[in-house]
Formats: structure tokens, sequence, C-alpha cells
């Protein structure tokens, strides 16, 4: 596991957070994924949000979004939930863990403030080394409908104990990421 520093982003990282997002995501989709980024950072809807970096020598290497999401219908009781999206790093340091570490202290601070569910729509054979599940078999519904053959792309993390089973519904995410474009594969 590589060795970085993990903290949360600031408005002077946006640049490298941008130049990051289009070295790991391509030329096809980095820009459609910059857009994102930029547009959930100014989304009131989104917030509270939680914006990491991972940073080697000054320079970003690595970067997480986790953003306010809610549950339709609402619950009788209140829940706290954010929805991970995106996450990014450099080609040159991927598979040193440092998804994972990302990952790892996003989960841990949003627990410490109180949130209780993470969901994410990716890949099923990544999220879960991070404690991910399938989430539609758990009672909660993506924003938008998921093919039965990405299912198992849709997960969940619980933070708080005690929710399973309790809680289900439609996930509500922040007015930009609202857009089936981001839901379809």
């Amino acid at each position: 596991m590589m060795d970085v520093e993990i903290r949360e982003a600031t408005d002077s990282d946006l640049p490298q957070i941008l130049e990051l997002a289009i070295a790991a995501f391509g030329e096809t989709e980095g820009p459609e994924i910059t857009e994102l980024i930029s547009a959930l950072l100014s989304d009131p809807t989104a917030h509270p949000l939680l914006s990491l970096v991972a940073v080697k020598e000054q320079m970003v290497v690595g970067h997480i979004l986790f953003t306010k999401a809610q549950l339709e219908p609402e619950p009788s009781e209140p829940i706290s939930a954010s929805i991970l999206a995106p996450l990014a790093v450099l080609p040159q340091y991927q598979k040193q863990g440092i998804g994972g570490q990302l990952i790892q202290t996003g989960l841990e601070k949003l627990k410490a403030i109180g949130v209780q569910l993470v969901f994410v729509l990716g890949h099923p054979s990544y999220y879960p080394r991070s404690g991910f599940a399938p989430a539609g078999i758990q009672g909660f519904e993506a924003t938008y409908p998921i093919a039965p053959k990405n299912a198992e792309a849709w997960m969940v993390q619980v933070l708080q104990p005690d929710i399973i089973g309790r809680i289900q519904g439609r996930v509500v995410c922040a007015d930009t990421l609202n857009n089936p474009k981001y839901w379809v594969e």
C-alpha cells in the first residue's frame, strides 16, 4: 500500500482534481466527470458533502467525493445518507491501495458525523473489498432503474447498526447527479 496523505480537498486543489479526473477516466468520459465534480461542488442539494484528496509529494494523486442523498418515501425516523461518486486515482498510482484508503477515510469521517448509509454505483468486484454490498436486495432502489444484469453494481454500506430491514426506499441524490446519464451502463 502506497504511503499518501489523505485530507479534505480545498478550493486550490480543484485544478489538480479536474486534471486527475481526465487522466483517470480518459478523454471520452473524463470531461463529463470533470463537469460532474464541478457541478456537485457548487450544488446546494449535494451538501453536506465530503471531498477528499490523496496527496503524494504535493501532488493530488487521488480524489473521492461523497454527496448528500435522501430516501423516498421519507422514513419515519431521519436517515443521513451519502452517495460516493466519483472516485479517481491517477493511472500510474492505481492498484496501490490509494482508492481503498480514500474510501475508508471517507467512510470513517462520514460515520463520525452521523451518516448511516453510503451508496455507490460502481464495479461489483471493487467496492465489496471496502465493505459495500448489493443495495437492491436490501430494499434500496437506485435513483434510476438499474438493468438486472448490472444489479450487483448498485451497492450500499451501512455505517450505523440496526438499519437494514427497518429502512428501505428509493435513493434520491443531489440535483446534479439526478440525471439518467449517470445511472445507465
